[in-house]
């Protein structure tokens, strides 16, 4: 009897080690597929956050592309018009192209303001006050309602001030895409 025993004892323990191995084998291909799936999952995460960042990253770009034509546009007509008033050949169609130049900025300035990261926002908002003020003076001088101490003397100043708040939100932006180190 020890025999049939035995040889039942193995017969249960070779099906128990079959069926076992079936289960075991099965339950790897599980864990497999789904480690499989997870990765796959987290490239697919990789990938949208990918395209997010380079999304943001070119509305950045054409955002400060966008200012920085408007900004330079503005200031280039400003020039143009002090020119004009010290030289007394004020045109109407200067008064129009400023009045569109400054349009044209601020609507860029304002677009801007909800795409600019703090650092850029900060030199935008220094760059968009010297060029506000600029035109001011500018607009009053040419109206005959300059206040006392405004003349033509302290527009070229100003015009002439102009330029270092303008380059310095260049660079800001620069650094800001990576374009250029922070200095």
């Amino acid at each position: 009897m020890n025999s049939s025993i035995s040889q039942i004892v193995i017969a249960v323990l070779g099906i128990g080690g079959t069926l076992a191995a079936a289960v075991i084998t099965q339950r790897g291909a599980e864990r497999a597929r789904a480690r499989e799936l997870e990765h796959t999952r987290q490239l697919q995460r990789d990938e949208r956050e990918y395209a997010t960042r380079q999304a943001r990253f070119e509305a950045r770009r054409t955002c400060y592309a966008a200012l920085s034509a408007g900004t330079r546009d503005l200031a280039n007509v400003m020039q143009q018009v002090l020119h004009a008033l010290e030289s007394g050949g004020m045109t109407g169609e200067l008064r129009s192209d400023l009045e569109r130049a400054r349009r044209e900025h601020r609507l860029r300035h304002a677009e801007a303001q909800m795409v600019l990261p703090d650092a850029v926002a900060t030199a935008a908002s220094t760059a968009n006050r010297h060029l506000g003020d600029l035109y001011g003076l500018l607009k009053r001088l040419d109206g005959g309602t300059a206040q006392r101490g405004e003349d033509l003397g302290v527009a070229r100043e100003g015009m002439d001030k102009l330029w270092d708040p303008l380059w310095s939100m260049r660079h800001v932006m620069r650094v800001d895409l990576g374009i250029t180190d922070s200095r």
